[in-house]
């Protein structure tokens, strides 16, 4: 029994040291941002949900019309919302039902998308393109709360932890205001005025709310860098206070912020479908995944495609951020070691056999 147990803590000594040695080994030579690209691209979830997120949007992207300025770049799909000429509705449905999908993915004659592969609405207009429409309305939105939400919390957080003392105490208990606020109801109130204007304006109104909690992150991450010998020498050698934020501390926390970043933009657009299917978001004649749920609620045991579509893209998109922030976070976490694998513990006994 003894000399099993020395085997078992010797296997364990070597297993550690083993792990150790190829962590160093696979990092040595390498810079900061490949080593959290390499961490990152081993998280098999966090890649596949970037693959499926990036086919979204670009497959939502390109598949109708696209104006930028004066230019038009014409879409993959036969349809656009500036059509003004409605197909007919399709007859001959199940449930002697009209409208229903074209999509199929059975082989033969009838494979293929079709010329309305995700139904139509009531009056006819093509479901397919409703779709992709509040899609783009949806991502846009859920960019732009990302962005000004990152922004705002960065520059409070960043001017808080730095200059600490009084600005500290204003600005924190400015945060502490924002988080007693119920959410939902503040952006109800904002959205309400917000999104008759455009969709735009309600992201922008929006992303005043989602800053707080990222604000705190980066203020943490300030009072405890700020105190590193790599500031004090950056003092010395006389570097601003702009210069040392931006240029010396800021980049030790972009790990974090990113992250955050992330989970925000995963929030946002279950946010932004909230507030749209109450009304209190994107309104008529705008388009965006959470109206569209709204406007064919009633039609779900009727024409139940009318309300999964919207729903599927809702979820995949939702789902597909939460796992590339998770994929970031263990990517830029020190802690992180590499999983012992089979062969690690058979060259560890191979090892104890070797040395008796």
């Amino acid at each position: 029994m003894k000399l099993f147990g020395r085997k078992e803590k010797a296997t364990g000594e070597i297993l550690a040291g083993g792990e150790n040695a190829i962590a160093n080994k696979e990092v040595e030579g390498l810079s900061q941002g490949q080593i959290v690209r390499r961490r990152f691209f081993r998280h098999r979830a966090a890649v596949v949900a970037l693959i499926t997120f990036a086919s979204i949007v670009l497959f939502v992207m390109t598949a109708l019309d696209t104006k930028i300025g004066p230019f038009r770049i014409p879409g993959w799909w036969k349809y656009s919302p500036s059509d003004v000429e409605i197909p007919d509705l399709r007859v001959g449905c199940p449930g002697d039902v009209t409208g229903c999908p074209t999509l199929s993915l059975k082989p033969g004659p009838n494979f293929g998308l079709g010329d309305h592969p995700f139904g139509q609405d009531d009056i006819g207009r093509d479901y397919f393109m409703l779709v992709m429409n509040g899609a783009r309305r949806s991502l846009m939105i859920m960019f732009v709360i990302g962005a000004v939400s990152g922004f705002i919390g960065v520059v409070v957080g960043s001017i808080s932890g730095f200059y600490g003392k009084k600005v500290d105490a204003v600005l924190m208990r400015l945060v502490d205001f924002l988080q007693t606020v119920p959410t939902i109801i503040l952006a109800a109130v904002i959205g309400k005025a917000a999104g008759r204007v455009g969709p735009l304006f309600l992201a922008l109104f929006l992303g005043l709310l989602g800053w707080t909690g990222l604000a705190r992150l980066v203020r943490a991450q300030f009072l405890s860098l700020r105190e590193m010998e790599f500031v004090d020498a950056a003092r010395v050698a006389g570097a601003s206070n702009l210069r040392i934020t931006f240029k010396h501390i800021l980049p030790n926390a972009v790990g974090q912020i990113i992250v955050v970043v992330t989970l925000i933009m995963a929030g946002a657009i279950l946010t932004e479908t909230a507030l749209s299917y109450l009304g209190f978001g994107v309104v008529d004649p705008d388009v965006s995944l959470g109206l569209l749920i709204s406007r064919y609620e009633t039609s779900f045991t009727t024409r139940p495609w009318l309300f999964w579509w919207p729903g599927f893209f809702i979820i995949a998109i939702a789902l597909c951020v939460n796992f590339i922030g998770d994929g970031l976070r263990d990517a830029f976490d020190p802690r992180q070691r590499r999983r012992i694998t089979k062969k690690d513990r058979l060259q560890a006994k191979l090892q104890i056999k070797a040395g008796e």
